[in-house]
Protein backbone atom coordinates (compact mmCIF):
# COMPACT_ATOMS: atom_id res chain seq x y z
CA UNK A 1 0.00 0.00 0.00
CA UNK A 2 1.78 3.10 -1.08
CA UNK A 3 0.70 6.70 -0.56
CA UNK A 4 0.14 8.33 -4.04
CA UNK A 5 -1.61 11.62 -2.64
CA UNK A 6 -1.77 13.92 0.02
CA UNK A 7 -5.15 16.22 0.41
CA UNK A 8 -5.96 18.93 3.11
CA UNK A 9 -9.26 20.21 3.99
CA UNK A 10 -11.27 22.36 6.03
CA UNK A 11 -13.86 21.37 8.75
CA UNK A 12 -15.69 23.34 11.12
CA UNK A 13 -18.35 22.22 13.92
CA UNK A 14 -20.25 24.63 15.99
CA UNK A 15 -20.28 24.14 19.93
CA UNK A 16 -23.24 23.75 21.65
CA UNK A 17 -21.97 26.05 24.25
CA UNK A 18 -18.61 28.30 24.30
CA UNK A 19 -15.37 26.33 25.68
CA UNK A 20 -13.76 28.91 28.13
CA UNK A 21 -11.21 28.36 29.91
CA UNK A 22 -8.24 31.12 31.55
CA UNK A 23 -6.34 31.38 27.94
CA UNK A 24 -8.89 31.45 25.35
CA UNK A 25 -12.75 31.15 24.73
CA UNK A 26 -14.42 28.79 21.62
CA UNK A 27 -17.52 29.30 19.41
CA UNK A 28 -16.79 26.44 17.04
CA UNK A 29 -14.40 23.51 16.47
CA UNK A 30 -12.04 24.32 13.19
CA UNK A 31 -9.57 21.72 11.93
CA UNK A 32 -7.27 21.02 9.06
CA UNK A 33 -8.08 17.69 8.06
CA UNK A 34 -5.07 15.56 6.09
CA UNK A 35 -6.16 12.58 3.74
CA UNK A 36 -3.39 10.59 2.92
CA UNK A 37 -4.69 8.43 -0.75
CA UNK A 38 -3.11 5.39 -1.51
CA UNK A 39 -2.76 3.09 -4.65
CA UNK A 40 -5.24 0.17 -3.20
CA UNK A 41 -7.77 3.20 -2.91
CA UNK A 42 -7.84 3.11 1.06
CA UNK A 43 -8.04 6.91 2.53
CA UNK A 44 -6.47 7.40 6.36
CA UNK A 45 -7.62 10.64 8.00
CA UNK A 46 -5.97 13.05 10.54
CA UNK A 47 -6.63 16.28 11.83
CA UNK A 48 -5.34 18.96 13.76
CA UNK A 49 -6.66 22.23 15.32
CA UNK A 50 -5.44 25.65 15.52
CA UNK A 51 -4.09 25.52 19.18
CA UNK A 52 -1.75 28.85 18.81
CA UNK A 53 -1.68 29.79 22.96
CA UNK A 54 -0.89 26.32 23.50
CA UNK A 55 1.16 24.21 20.82
CA UNK A 56 2.08 27.64 18.39
CA UNK A 57 0.36 26.03 15.99
CA UNK A 58 -2.26 27.71 13.44
CA UNK A 59 -4.16 26.53 10.36
CA UNK A 60 -1.63 28.20 8.13
CA UNK A 61 1.35 27.03 9.88
CA UNK A 62 -0.34 23.11 9.66
CA UNK A 63 -1.32 23.58 6.10
CA UNK A 64 2.21 24.70 5.38
CA UNK A 65 3.57 22.22 7.26
CA UNK A 66 2.20 19.31 5.66
CA UNK A 67 2.28 21.03 1.66
CA UNK A 68 5.97 22.03 2.19
CA UNK A 69 7.69 19.41 4.53
CA UNK A 70 5.51 16.06 4.83
CA UNK A 71 3.92 15.63 1.64
CA UNK A 72 7.38 15.10 -0.14
CA UNK A 73 8.25 12.94 2.13
CA UNK A 74 5.51 10.73 2.05
CA UNK A 75 4.50 10.44 -1.65
CA UNK A 76 5.45 7.04 -2.86
CA UNK A 77 6.34 5.48 0.39
CA UNK A 78 5.05 2.34 1.57
CA UNK A 79 2.53 2.16 4.93
CA UNK A 80 3.91 -1.11 6.11
CA UNK A 81 7.18 1.26 6.60
CA UNK A 82 5.12 2.65 9.52
CA UNK A 83 7.91 3.28 12.60
CA UNK A 84 10.82 4.38 9.65
CA UNK A 85 8.00 6.84 8.38
CA UNK A 86 7.00 8.12 12.03
CA UNK A 87 10.19 8.97 12.73
CA UNK A 88 11.20 11.09 9.97
CA UNK A 89 7.97 12.89 10.58
CA UNK A 90 9.13 13.83 13.86
CA UNK A 91 12.94 14.90 12.68
CA UNK A 92 11.35 16.23 9.66
CA UNK A 93 11.08 19.90 11.43
CA UNK A 94 11.02 21.12 15.19
CA UNK A 95 8.09 21.82 16.98
CA UNK A 96 5.30 21.86 14.69
CA UNK A 97 3.27 19.22 16.59
CA UNK A 98 -0.21 19.33 15.44
CA UNK A 99 0.75 19.33 12.15
CA UNK A 100 2.79 15.81 12.66
CA UNK A 101 -0.06 14.42 14.55
CA UNK A 102 -2.11 15.20 11.79
CA UNK A 103 0.07 13.41 9.51
CA UNK A 104 0.71 10.22 11.77
CA UNK A 105 -2.94 9.93 12.74
CA UNK A 106 -3.72 9.25 9.22
CA UNK A 107 -0.82 6.78 8.63
CA UNK A 108 -1.31 4.64 11.62
CA UNK A 109 -5.28 5.01 10.01
CA UNK A 110 -4.03 3.33 6.90
CA UNK A 111 -1.77 0.93 8.50
CA UNK A 112 -4.15 -0.49 10.69
CA UNK A 113 -6.63 -0.60 7.19
CA UNK A 114 -3.40 -2.41 5.70
CA UNK A 115 -4.58 -5.27 8.33
CA UNK A 116 -7.76 -5.32 7.89
CA UNK A 117 -7.95 -4.08 11.93
CA UNK A 118 -9.41 -1.76 14.07
CA UNK A 119 -6.58 1.01 15.41
CA UNK A 120 -6.55 -0.11 18.92
CA UNK A 121 -6.25 -3.87 18.31
CA UNK A 122 -3.33 -3.24 15.91
CA UNK A 123 -1.62 -1.48 19.03
CA UNK A 124 -2.11 -3.96 20.90
CA UNK A 125 -5.93 -4.55 22.06
CA UNK A 126 -8.27 -3.77 25.19
CA UNK A 127 -11.50 -2.93 25.81
CA UNK A 128 -13.33 -1.17 22.50
CA UNK A 129 -16.00 0.76 25.10
CA UNK A 130 -14.23 3.53 27.06
CA UNK A 131 -16.02 6.22 29.85
CA UNK A 132 -14.77 10.06 29.36
CA UNK A 133 -15.57 13.18 31.75
CA UNK A 134 -17.24 16.11 30.43
CA UNK A 135 -15.44 19.95 30.51
CA UNK A 136 -17.69 22.87 32.67
CA UNK A 137 -16.07 26.16 30.82
CA UNK A 138 -15.10 28.84 33.42
CA UNK A 139 -18.39 31.19 33.97
CA UNK A 140 -20.90 32.84 36.62
CA UNK A 141 -21.04 30.62 39.53
CA UNK A 142 -25.16 30.03 38.90
CA UNK A 143 -24.35 29.00 35.05
CA UNK A 144 -21.38 26.31 35.70
CA UNK A 145 -23.62 24.58 38.59
CA UNK A 146 -26.61 25.08 36.13
CA UNK A 147 -24.31 22.89 33.57
CA UNK A 148 -22.75 20.22 35.89
CA UNK A 149 -26.62 19.37 37.01
CA UNK A 150 -27.09 19.16 33.66
CA UNK A 151 -24.26 17.06 32.68
CA UNK A 152 -25.03 14.55 35.51
CA UNK A 153 -28.26 14.37 34.55
CA UNK A 154 -27.36 13.28 30.80
CA UNK A 155 -25.04 10.26 32.59
CA UNK A 156 -21.39 11.79 33.10
CA UNK A 157 -20.35 10.54 36.24
CA UNK A 158 -16.45 12.73 36.28
CA UNK A 159 -16.70 16.31 35.60
CA UNK A 160 -13.49 18.84 34.47
CA UNK A 161 -14.26 22.63 35.95
CA UNK A 162 -12.09 25.04 34.14
CA UNK A 163 -10.71 27.75 36.39
CA UNK A 164 -7.63 29.88 36.72
CA UNK A 165 -9.45 33.51 36.35
CA UNK A 166 -9.60 34.90 39.67
CA UNK A 167 -8.58 32.16 42.55
CA UNK A 168 -11.05 33.52 45.20
CA UNK A 169 -14.07 33.53 42.53
CA UNK A 170 -12.77 30.18 41.17
CA UNK A 171 -13.11 28.50 44.90
CA UNK A 172 -16.62 29.75 45.25
CA UNK A 173 -17.10 27.88 42.16
CA UNK A 174 -15.81 25.21 42.89
CA UNK A 175 -17.51 24.89 46.40
CA UNK A 176 -20.95 25.52 44.73
CA UNK A 177 -20.55 23.22 42.35
CA UNK A 178 -18.90 20.44 44.66
CA UNK A 179 -22.37 21.17 46.76
CA UNK A 180 -24.49 20.89 43.60
CA UNK A 181 -22.81 17.01 42.21
CA UNK A 182 -22.01 15.72 45.44
CA UNK A 183 -22.02 12.32 45.64
CA UNK A 184 -23.13 11.82 41.94
CA UNK A 185 -20.01 13.19 40.97
CA UNK A 186 -16.20 13.45 40.96
CA UNK A 187 -14.71 16.50 39.71
CA UNK A 188 -11.61 17.38 38.40
CA UNK A 189 -9.98 20.86 38.32
CA UNK A 190 -7.98 22.60 35.09
CA UNK A 191 -6.86 25.82 36.22
CA UNK A 192 -4.64 26.02 32.47
CA UNK A 193 -1.35 27.15 34.19
CA UNK A 194 -3.70 30.38 35.70
CA UNK A 195 -2.24 30.02 39.20
CA UNK A 196 0.64 30.53 40.87
CA UNK A 197 2.71 28.01 43.51
CA UNK A 198 1.51 29.57 46.46
CA UNK A 199 -1.76 30.51 45.27
CA UNK A 200 -1.91 27.17 44.31
CA UNK A 201 -1.41 25.49 47.64
CA UNK A 202 -3.50 28.36 48.87
CA UNK A 203 -6.76 27.13 46.88
CA UNK A 204 -6.26 23.22 46.89
CA UNK A 205 -5.58 23.00 50.80
CA UNK A 206 -8.34 25.30 51.84
CA UNK A 207 -10.24 22.95 49.40
CA UNK A 208 -9.05 19.99 51.19
CA UNK A 209 -9.90 21.36 54.20
CA UNK A 210 -13.54 21.97 53.29
CA UNK A 211 -14.47 18.62 52.59
CA UNK A 212 -14.35 19.37 48.89
CA UNK A 213 -12.98 16.13 47.38
CA UNK A 214 -11.30 16.36 43.82
CA UNK A 215 -9.80 13.26 41.79
CA UNK A 216 -6.84 15.88 40.55
CA UNK A 217 -5.89 19.07 40.02
CA UNK A 218 -4.30 20.04 36.43
CA UNK A 219 -1.26 22.27 35.24
CA UNK A 220 -2.14 24.32 38.18
CA UNK A 221 0.89 27.18 36.77
CA UNK A 222 2.58 27.72 34.02
CA UNK A 223 4.47 25.09 31.75
CA UNK A 224 7.70 25.85 32.52
CA UNK A 225 7.74 26.37 36.21
CA UNK A 226 8.31 22.05 37.39
CA UNK A 227 9.80 23.56 40.27
CA UNK A 228 6.59 25.26 40.88
CA UNK A 229 5.02 22.02 39.91
CA UNK A 230 6.78 20.22 42.91
CA UNK A 231 6.20 22.52 45.33
CA UNK A 232 2.25 22.40 45.03
CA UNK A 233 2.60 17.92 44.74
CA UNK A 234 4.51 18.43 47.81
CA UNK A 235 2.26 20.02 49.91
CA UNK A 236 -1.15 19.22 49.11
CA UNK A 237 -2.92 15.79 49.60
CA UNK A 238 -4.54 15.77 46.25
CA UNK A 239 -3.11 14.60 43.10
CA UNK A 240 -1.59 16.96 40.76
CA UNK A 241 -1.40 16.41 36.60
CA UNK A 242 0.80 17.65 34.21
CA UNK A 243 -0.93 18.91 31.10
CA UNK A 244 1.00 21.94 28.91
CA UNK A 245 4.31 20.76 30.83
CA UNK A 246 4.48 17.71 28.82
CA UNK A 247 4.90 17.36 25.37
CA UNK A 248 6.72 14.76 24.42
CA UNK A 249 9.35 11.70 26.10
CA UNK A 250 11.86 14.34 27.59
CA UNK A 251 9.64 16.28 29.20
CA UNK A 252 7.75 13.23 30.54
CA UNK A 253 10.98 12.12 32.14
CA UNK A 254 11.83 15.79 33.66
CA UNK A 255 8.82 15.63 34.94
CA UNK A 256 9.07 12.27 36.57
CA UNK A 257 12.56 12.69 37.91
CA UNK A 258 12.10 16.08 39.45
CA UNK A 259 8.74 14.65 41.06
CA UNK A 260 6.67 17.48 39.57
CA UNK A 261 3.50 15.62 39.07
CA UNK A 262 1.40 12.70 39.94
CA UNK A 263 -0.63 12.07 36.87
CA UNK A 264 0.56 12.71 33.05
CA UNK A 265 -1.95 14.08 30.37
CA UNK A 266 -1.10 12.93 26.70
CA UNK A 267 -2.96 14.85 24.06
CA UNK A 268 -1.66 13.76 20.19
CA UNK A 269 -1.16 16.92 19.32
CA UNK A 270 1.17 17.98 21.63
CA UNK A 271 3.00 14.90 21.50
CA UNK A 272 3.34 14.91 17.88
CA UNK A 273 1.11 12.17 16.84
CA UNK A 274 0.28 8.05 17.86
CA UNK A 275 4.21 7.45 17.96
CA UNK A 276 5.26 9.63 21.04
CA UNK A 277 1.91 9.36 22.72
CA UNK A 278 3.05 5.59 22.88
CA UNK A 279 6.50 6.24 24.25
CA UNK A 280 4.86 8.45 26.89
CA UNK A 281 2.87 5.69 28.46
CA UNK A 282 5.89 3.36 28.03
CA UNK A 283 7.78 5.67 29.96
CA UNK A 284 5.15 6.50 32.52
CA UNK A 285 4.64 2.94 33.19
CA UNK A 286 8.00 1.85 33.98
CA UNK A 287 7.58 4.40 36.84
CA UNK A 288 3.97 3.82 38.44
CA UNK A 289 3.16 6.93 37.19
CA UNK A 290 -0.95 7.06 35.93
CA UNK A 291 -1.59 8.70 32.56
CA UNK A 292 -5.02 10.44 31.48
CA UNK A 293 -5.92 10.73 27.58
CA UNK A 294 -7.07 14.57 26.78
CA UNK A 295 -7.54 16.06 23.54
CA UNK A 296 -7.54 19.84 22.02
CA UNK A 297 -10.83 21.20 21.07
CA UNK A 298 -11.01 18.87 17.73
CA UNK A 299 -13.20 16.84 15.56
CA UNK A 300 -13.69 12.83 16.09
CA UNK A 301 -11.06 12.48 13.82
CA UNK A 302 -8.50 13.25 16.48
CA UNK A 303 -10.65 12.07 19.63
CA UNK A 304 -11.18 8.66 18.33
CA UNK A 305 -7.75 8.25 17.53
CA UNK A 306 -6.57 9.38 21.41
CA UNK A 307 -9.29 6.33 22.25
CA UNK A 308 -7.82 4.01 20.33
CA UNK A 309 -4.45 4.79 22.01
CA UNK A 310 -6.11 5.28 25.19
CA UNK A 311 -7.62 1.63 24.81
CA UNK A 312 -4.41 0.00 24.02
CA UNK A 313 -2.39 1.46 26.85
CA UNK A 314 -5.00 0.78 29.38
CA UNK A 315 -4.31 0.25 32.24
CA UNK A 316 -1.55 3.13 32.28
CA UNK A 317 -4.44 4.91 30.65
CA UNK A 318 -6.70 4.88 33.49
CA UNK A 319 -8.53 8.29 33.01
CA UNK A 320 -9.95 9.85 29.86
CA UNK A 321 -10.39 13.24 28.78
CA UNK A 322 -12.27 12.87 25.32
CA UNK A 323 -15.15 14.85 26.08
CA UNK A 324 -15.45 17.20 22.48
CA UNK A 325 -17.83 14.89 20.21
CA UNK A 326 -20.10 15.44 22.96
CA UNK A 327 -19.06 19.70 23.28
CA UNK A 328 -20.05 20.08 19.56
CA UNK A 329 -23.84 20.37 17.86
CA UNK A 330 -23.62 17.54 15.63
CA UNK A 331 -20.76 15.09 14.30
CA UNK A 332 -19.69 15.54 10.81
CA UNK A 333 -18.09 12.14 10.93
CA UNK A 334 -19.84 8.59 9.31
CA UNK A 335 -18.31 5.66 10.55
CA UNK A 336 -16.25 4.74 13.43
CA UNK A 337 -15.93 5.06 16.79
CA UNK A 338 -19.60 6.06 18.35
CA UNK A 339 -20.05 9.04 21.10
CA UNK A 340 -23.36 8.54 23.37
CA UNK A 341 -22.40 11.37 26.13
CA UNK A 342 -19.88 9.32 28.69
CA UNK A 343 -19.78 6.51 26.71
CA UNK A 344 -17.26 5.57 23.88
CA UNK A 345 -17.83 2.60 21.73
CA UNK A 346 -14.46 1.76 19.28
CA UNK A 347 -15.48 0.55 16.27
CA UNK A 348 -14.83 -3.01 14.74
CA UNK A 349 -13.70 -1.74 11.00
CA UNK A 350 -10.53 -1.54 9.99
CA UNK A 351 -8.15 1.44 11.11
CA UNK A 352 -10.64 4.71 12.60
CA UNK A 353 -13.68 3.32 10.17
CA UNK A 354 -13.98 6.35 8.62
CA UNK A 355 -16.47 6.32 5.66
CA UNK A 356 -16.60 9.86 5.12
CA UNK A 357 -16.51 13.15 6.32
CA UNK A 358 -19.56 15.56 5.58
CA UNK A 359 -19.08 19.20 5.42
CA UNK A 360 -15.77 18.98 4.51
CA UNK A 361 -14.46 21.48 2.14
CA UNK A 362 -11.33 20.61 0.24
CA UNK A 363 -8.18 23.19 -0.35
CA UNK A 364 -6.63 23.62 -3.42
Amino acid sequence: MKIVDVKLGMLRVPLITPFKTALRTVECVEDVVVMLETDTGHIGYGNAPATAVITGDTHASVIEAVRSVFTPLLLERNVADLNQLTRQIQGAMINNTSAKAAVEIALFDLFAQSHQTPLYKILGGGESSLTTDITISVDYIDKMVADAESAVERGFEILKLKVGKDIGLDIERIKAVYSAVKGRALLRLDANQGWTPKEAVLAIRGLEDAGVLLELVEQPVKASNLEGMRYIAERVRTPIMADESVFGPHEVIQVINQRAADIINIKLMKTGGISNALRIADIADLNDVDCMVGCMLETSIGVSAAAHMAAAKAPVVSKLDLDVPSLCKFDPVVGGATYKDADIILNETPGLGIEKIEGLQLLA
